[in-house]
């Protein structure tokens, strides 16, 4: 699906500064790539440990544990929604870094194509998934959670729509640009987590309510996806061979910042979160709170 993190090519008449910005650009990516996947597999392995153990335990009310009223036994067909949501986004996330290696897609691309086909499915059930629940229940957090987790849903939806559309027609810059739009959305869910932890571990928790409708959440209501795509655009547009190497550089900066704040989430949430919480599933242990 994506040729994303293809080695660049560039002639040896080049200024040094040209052939740097696009190496540090080319291997900024694959560093950010690598941690996204290690720890977005991580997360989504959690999900399946978390929610579906509770399912198939019978032990429907854990799900509140994360978030309040997620699970009410009058609200099924809502609960449905939220389900499928979460199904989704554990396939999501284990497959959608996989996407983006060029190697996959050049050596194995039947593959690539029947992967892209399921992960594209996948964000499209998560993101009706998502919206079916907002429709028929609301969020906890009211109207403002409300409007960002569905405005996210929206341009989920979007998003893979024509990451599809634009691979039918053959149309494969359009096609990598918004497969890259799609990915940046789908590790939304797994952010939300991280920043939310980076928050209360720095702040106690400021601006955060129980009902989630302090000023802080509102505020997270739309941050875990819409910075997302920023990196997106910045990454695509450092990626065109008309620009300037310092766009490239800079776009090679914001790629590393992210990395360093991802790498030092993954390691909180690891040790105290979805680690305990894999390692439960795995052995069969009952799951405590926060899957610990």
């Amino acid at each position: 699906m994506l040729d994303t993190l293809q080695k660049p090519t560039t002639p040896p008449t080049q200024p040094r500064a040209e052939i740097w910005s696009r190496q540090l650009l080319h291997w900024s990516g694959i560093i950010l790539v690598t941690t996204v996947w290690v720890s977005a597999a991580l997360f989504g392995l959690y999900i399946l440990a978390f929610y579906a153990s509770a399912l198939y335990q019978d032990d429907m009310t854990r799900w509140n544990q994360v978030l309040p009223r997620l699970y009410e036994r009058s609200t099924g067909t809502a609960t449905t929604g939220i389900g499928l949501h979460f199904a989704a986004g554990g396939i999501i996330l284990i497959l959608g870094s996989l996407q983006l290696i060029d190697s996959v897609r050049t050596r194995f691309p039947a593959v690539h194509r029947w992967v892209g086909r399921v992960y594209v499915a996948a964000c499209v059930f998560a993101a009706v998934g998502g919206l079916a629940f907002i429709l028929m229940k609301g969020t906890i957090g009211g109207s403002t959670m409300n409007v960002g987790f569905a405005l996210y849903g929206l341009l989920m939806l979007i998003a893979a729509v024509a990451t599809y559309r634009y691979a039918v027609m053959g149309d494969m810059v359009r096609h990598r640009a918004w497969a890259l739009r799609l990915y940046a959305l789908a590790i939304g869910s797994w952010l939300y987590r991280i920043e939310y932890g980076f928050w209360i571990m720095f702040t106690n928790g400021l601006g955060h309510t129980k009902t989630f409708d302090g000023w802080f959440d509102q505020f997270m209501a739309f941050f875990f996806y819409l910075p997302n795509l920023l990196v997106v655009e910045a990454f695509v547009r450092a990626s065109r061979r008309h620009v300037a190497p310092i766009a490239r550089f800079a776009g090679s900066f914001v790629l590393l910042v992210a990395t360093t704040f991802l790498l030092i989430g993954t390691y909180y949430f690891t040790l105290y979160y979805w680690g305990p919480a894999i390692v439960n599933w795995v052995t069969g242990s009952p799951q405590g709170r926060l899957g610990q």
